[in-house]
């Protein structure tokens, strides 16, 4: 199958992809916070079927090129996270493999994900995140960290538990679904999938 035909699985469970993005990490001088930070949050945010595919790998352009392809090609997953290598170091080099493999870039999610970070920090304008498609799979590169991954994901509240910027998990799943790929619901106290209202 060509990669321009690959098509989401089928299937009412989504596949998801998650892949940590370290050095040290996957050489095991240092222990990942990455896939467990961000399965805790989807696990608390997801309340329909799903299974992950997980993956820990090196700072390499060519290896995380190779990964995102295997997930989305062979294993059929239907969204896959990044978490790592997306600042102005040297070594930080995520987006580029990530866009390298993309069939259509989705701009949103780095200018989201940005306006997110910024309500904590102000080194978030260094993050170089981005949100691609390949084939009928969606990809999205995250922070390293497991605070920053739910506050991206999640979004920005109020005191009293508002939503003040919405989280990019939001749009996921209505934009999965565009793309003919599962349906994912969600535990609204944590992040309420936007979907439009059908006309009457």
């Amino acid at each position: 199958m060509a990669e321009s035909e690959h098509a989401a699985s089928p299937s009412t469970t989504a596949r998801i992809g998650l892949v940590s993005i370290s050095d040290r990490a996957s050489q095991g001088l240092y222990q990942d916070k990455g896939l467990p930070g961000l399965k805790s949050w989807l696990e608390s945010a997801i309340t329909s079927p799903w299974t992950t595919v997980e993956r820990l790998i090196p700072d390499e352009q060519e290896i995380i090129s190779q990964t995102l392809i295997q997930l989305v090609d062979q294993e059929r997953c239907d969204l896959v996270f990044t978490t790592g290598g997306t600042g102005p170091a040297a070594r930080d080099v995520t987006p580029e493999a990530t866009l390298a493999i993309a069939h259509r870039e989705l701009p949103g999610f780095g200018e989201q994900m940005r306006q997110i970070s910024l309500h904590y920090v102000p080194t978030a304008i260094l993050s170089r995140q981005v949100g691609v498609t390949r084939g009928k799979a969606m990809i999205v590169n995250l922070p390293g960290q497991p605070k920053s991954i739910a506050e991206t994901l999640g979004g920005v509240r109020d005191p009293e538990g508002r939503v003040i910027v919405h989280g990019i998990f939001a749009a996921i799943p209505y934009g999965l679904e565009l793309m003919g790929g599962p349906s994912i619901t969600t535990n609204d106290a944590v992040c309420a999938a936007f979907r439009p209202k059908k006309s009457s």
